[in-house]
């Protein structure tokens, strides 16, 4: 038998102020954008900010429905956008916050496993991987090199051969 290991680092900054510019814009956007979800059973609104490789910046936030199955995340609406409208354009940097309307916002989340999933075959698509930058409305900040560092044994179109 033999026993393998996964790990990853990530860096954690303390908050915003710490960020570099670009990064601080589009996490900032990111925030912003928490208002334009709609989230009316869960109240915990979610949205993020892609910097895309040509410059451009696309925005996604959740969709809920009231046949849950049916609600989409705001990574999987990003990646549905980006997709659509700059088809294979990778994503540099992809910022993800939260506003819970019931509660507070002071630490970073992480995307759920079906997010994950989609994050990187998105990378594997692009060839490219997306630096992820975490954080709630406020407080701590995680910048993670590659969304695939939070997926490890990801299964992808190599599985199916």
């Amino acid at each position: 038998m033999k026993e393998k290991k996964f790990q990853f680092s990530y860096k954690v900054f303390k908050n915003s102020d710490e960020l570099i510019e670009d990064d601080a814009a589009l996490l900032q956007q990111a925030r912003k954008v928490t208002k334009k979800a709609y989230a009316p059973y869960s109240r915990f609104h979610v949205a993020c900010a892609a910097r895309l490789e040509n410059g451009r910046t696309v925005i996604g936030t959740n969709q809920e429905n009231a046949s849950y199955p049916v609600t989409i995340c705001a990574e999987r609406t990003l990646l549905a956008a980006v997709g659509t409208q700059y088809a294979d354009e990778p994503i540099e940097t992809l910022a993800i916050s939260y506003h819970p309307l019931d509660g507070e916002s002071k630490h970073p989340i992480s995307p759920c496993g079906m997010c994950r999933q989609a994050l990187t075959e998105y990378e594997k698509r692009s060839g490219k991987p997306i630096r992820l930058i975490l954080s709630g409305m406020e407080g701590p900040v995680y910048v993670i090199d590659s969304a695939k560092d939070l997926l490890p044994l990801a299964f992808s179109d190599d599985d199916l051969a």
